[in-house]
């Protein structure tokens, strides 16, 4: 909307200079001088960008990241509105999202405008995302208002995107580097640097890594019963320890103002230890899980805007994932449970963009996937079993948006078209579907900046090659969960003076169905289990949220930032059930984050918190199931100084200072106070 207005004011200035100078004499004409202006681009705040949307949109920047103390963007996003992470503790335990309890494997993830896959659990774990090299963090609620993007990215109930930073130079440079290391409480270190390097006027490159290292042997208090019933055991938290690499390098091209390209590899490789569940008094009996994963991935981007009205964009992209599960407590015939899972991704996307008018534009985007799985267990019948799925996947969306200063209105309609074989036993059903979305914002008053917003959709999130055929688990029957999504809000932004040059507030208030939600459910004994569609939730929520910006005095500024959020998720499958109208797991019913910030010219303050209320871990919302309220209070401080050429910057940080011991899933507790000091190097 900004950008149209901007459009709008320079084509009415154009109009008026070829008036003007109709007008003026000829012989006056000729003593005009004409004058060369440097480039300039016109940026909006994130900010401004968040207030305007039609779904909403959270936008985490780089700046905003530092004063967060966060690590990696399982962290980040716990400040999102809406948004539960299920932390199975330390860095080394699996981390993933649901967004408005819909569950992790409807909220998708893109790195640099492509989608990350996992058709394997269908869930990604954002624990083994750095913030590093991230200059910035988003989620969509819903979708985006930007209809100029791969098909893929409309698919899903939510989307986190990650967008890391883009080489940039000043006239005489061409060399970038930075350089930094973090080292903490329970044996972290994690070295990292960037290089960015322009080749010509043409091609860029950028080259990063870190490597990162836990012990992860943190205390606990490890309560049986009531948090005051007096059993309680001091113990160490044990196998989450974590080793991990990345590697990535990406070539950018700029080919002209029009045309651009680039080609990202990346590469992640992990070691850890998957902590088990506490039991009092064998602390041990969970400790053998081990998880040696990695992930490969390349991708290629091209756009091409041929004229003011038609815009191209190409996407390609290869994923190799390897997992490799072992764990030597099994009691079973071999003595122990072992597993490997190898991914494979083919991946293309066009898309085209036409601005039929000035205020109008039409979109049609195109994905084909081709992803493979293969397995081998520690029994060699299993192996042999194995079901080897191949999906293929074709998504074709056709979108439209409606631009005015008052209005904006988007629209799409998302053809989802699988096929699905197997080397061995049923394939899961193949699927043809419609998924429609609208959204829509309404700005009421001209000088106000007040946005009235409402979007619905339905989407569609395919059962997981896990669910279909995992070993005595899988069935090859299961229908797709169906979600509709339903949402109105109003947002506010205003600058009262200099002072206060900066106020944000939104409010939605969301309604949100599940259809054959895929259940696990076990039937003989705990290692024979089934998988069915019998899960049905209904889900009403608010989620608030609120920014504002204060200069205190001349470079004094203070920063202040929260939200709250209200689910009432239940389960509503069998109303003869004893867990009808009961609240779904791990949702809390109220929930927020708060943050404060000082920035000053000798050093940056900042304070943040998160909290949750009692929440369940079973579907009975009986006492015994509760988990009581918590609240992690974190607090840093940094400082910057020029170096000869360089900018040296010292940020210490203290997280959960009053060492509260809680957790966010049920015997999985999480670190207490913990120190963290970061050192960096940038030009």
């Amino acid at each position: 909307m900004f950008c149209v207005a901007m459009l709008v004011a320079m084509s009415q200035q154009t109009a008026w200079a070829n008036e003007w100078t109709e007008q003026v004499p000829h012989e006056l004409l000729d003593t005009l001088k004409t004058y060369e202006i440097e480039e300039f681009t016109i940026t909006e705040n994130y900010r401004h960008a968040e207030v305007r949307t039609a779904a909403p949109l959270q936008i985490l920047s780089n700046k905003q990241l530092n004063q967060l103390n966060v690590l990696q963007v399982s962290d980040a996003v716990k400040h999102f509105s809406g948004v539960v992470v299920k932390d199975y503790g330390g860095l080394g335990g699996l981390k993933t999202v649901s967004v408005r309890s819909l569950g992790a494997v409807h909220t998708a993830v893109s790195y640099d405008g492509i989608a990350v896959s996992d058709y394997q659990s269908g869930q990604i774990d954002i624990g083994r995302f750095s913030l590093d090299n991230v200059d910035m963090l988003s989620l969509n609620i819903g979708q985006s208002d930007n209809i100029f993007q791969p098909a893929q990215l409309f698919a899903s109930a939510s989307l986190i995107n990650i967008r890391t930073q883009t080489p940039s130079f000043a006239a005489d440079k061409s060399t970038k580097l930075y350089a930094a290391v973090k080292a903490g409480s329970f044996g972290l270190i994690n070295p990292s640097f960037a290089l960015q390097h322009r080749l010509n006027t043409i091609f860029s490159l950028s080259y990063g890594g870190e490597w990162l290292s836990a012990k992860g042997n943190y205390p606990y208090t490890l309560n049986q019963g009531s948090q005051n019933s007096g059993n309680q055991q001091a113990a160490i938290r044990k196998n989450s320890d974590l080793s991990n690499l990345r590697a990535e390098a990406t070539l950018y091209a700029k080919f002209s103002e029009t045309q651009s390209a680039s080609l990202k590899t990346y590469f992640y490789d992990s070691d850890r230890g998957l902590p088990g569940a506490t039991i009092l008094y064998n602390d041990a009996a969970f400790i053998s899980q081990r998880l040696h994963d990695y992930t490969f991935f390349t991708q290629a981007h091209y756009e091409n805007h041929f004229t003011q009205a038609v815009s191209m964009q190409l996407n390609a992209k290869y994923q190799h994932g390897y997992v490799h599960y072992v764990d030597t407590m099994v009691l079973n015939v071999s003595g122990k449970e072992e597993s490997i899972f190898i991914q494979n991704q083919y991946y293309l996307s066009g898309s085209l963009l036409y601005k039929a008018f000035r205020q109008l534009s039409f979109a049609l985007s195109s994905d084909f996937s081709v992803n493979n799985m293969f397995a081998e267990y520690e029994s060699a019948s299993l192996t042999a079993n194995f079901a080897q799925p191949v999906r293929y996947t074709w998504l074709s969306v056709l979108a439209a948006k409606y631009v005015s200063e008052s209005f904006m209105a988007t629209a799409s309609l998302l053809s989802t078209i699988t096929q699905e074989i197997t080397r061995f036993g049923n394939s899961g059903d193949n699927q043809n579907r419609l998924s429609p979305f609208l959204s829509t914002t309404y700005k009421p008053f001209e000088q106000a900046d007040l946005h009235i917003r409402a979007f619905y959709k339905n989407s569609m999130h395919l059962p997981t090659f896990n669910d279909l055929y995992y070993a005595r688990v899988g069935n090859a029957n299961l229908k797709p969960e169906i979600t509709n999504q339903f949402n109105i809000g109003a947002t506010y932004a205003l600058t009262i003076s200099d002072w206060l040059p900066f106020l944000s507030l939104t409010a939605d208030v969301y309604k949100n169905h599940v259809k054959d939600k895929i259940v696990v459910l076990p039937t003989q004994n705990l290692f024979k289990w089934t998988t069915l569609n019998l899960g049905e939730v209904d889900i009403m929520g608010v989620d608030l949220a609120a920014e504002t910006s204060i200069q205190v005095w001349k470079d004094f500024f203070l920063v202040l930032g929260g939200n709250y959020n209200y689910q009432s998720a239940k389960d509503i499958t069998d109303l003869n059930s004893g867990t009808y109208g009961h609240q779904i797991p791990y949702t809390p019913w109220i929930s927020g984050s708060g943050r404060v910030a000082l920035e000053t010219p000798w050093v940056n303050l900042s304070y943040a918190v998160l909290w949750s209320g009692k929440r369940y871990a079973l579907f009975q919302n009986y006492t015994v199931n509760r988990l009581p309220a918590y609240s992690d209070h974190s607090i840093s401080a940094s400082r910057a100084f020029q170096f000869r050429q360089y900018k040296l910057s010292l940020q210490l940080e203290a997280l959960n200072i009053f060492n509260e011991n809680y957790a966010v899933v049920k015997w999985f507790p999480m670190p207490g106070r913990e120190f963290r000091a970061k050192l960096k190097i940038a030009p």
